[in-house]
């Protein structure tokens, strides 16, 4: 039997049950700490969520602050502002973290399409060349090569280089940055 060493996952087992009553990122912005619900920025109708189980590290998702299953039900203010925020985490991607490629995506249609949640969100995961190596070929395993705390601090740091902040946050306080779109 192969075995992968991942201690940093002690703390996902040894957790305190943490039960979330309802939709998880309605939850999660209400949070006392933007660091340990992990989410790196905020906009004005939007936020930056790190995926908690990544296929890259980097791993992020795009949200609306209101709770909607589908893109068509976003008003036009909130749309522009999600296409911004994903454009902005891309940037904050580049700056930071450099990956080679960018791929981005949504689940529409619950679980038949993948998706787990129905609150609409956008993935947004950072690529490199060659990042799909023998472990997801011949041991249908994934090996992540930075632990999501480490993310963090990168993704934190690429949006608070962004020209558009109203407010850098405070990484290790455990705020977000804040963006605002206004022309």
């Amino acid at each position: 039997m192969d075995r992968i060493y991942a201690p940093w996952r002690i703390e996902w087992v040894e957790r305190e049950s943490d039960p979330i009553d309802g939709c998880p990122f309605c939850v999660l912005p209400e949070r006392e700490s933007d660091r340990e619900a992990r989410i790196v920025a905020y906009s004005d109708r939007n936020y930056v969520l790190l995926n908690n189980a990544p296929y890259n590290p980097g791993h992020a998702m795009v949200i609306p602050r209101e709770h909607e299953e589908h893109v068509t039900d976003l008003d036009d203010a909130t749309l522009a502002d999600h296409a911004r925020l994903e454009a902005a985490t891309i940037e904050a991607m580049r700056r930071d973290i450099d990956p080679d490629g960018v791929n981005t995506g949504r689940n529409l249609g619950g679980s038949a399409a993948g998706g787990s949640v129905d609150h609409l969100h956008t993935h947004v995961v950072p690529r490199w060349d060659g990042d799909t190596n023998f472990m997801p070929v011949t041991a249908d395993t994934k090996v992540l090569v930075e632990a999501i705390d480490r993310t963090y601090e990168h993704l934190h740091a690429g949006f608070a280089a962004d020209g558009r902040v109203t407010d850098p946050g405070d990484a290790d306080g455990g705020e977000a940055v804040r963006l605002s779109f206004d022309d």
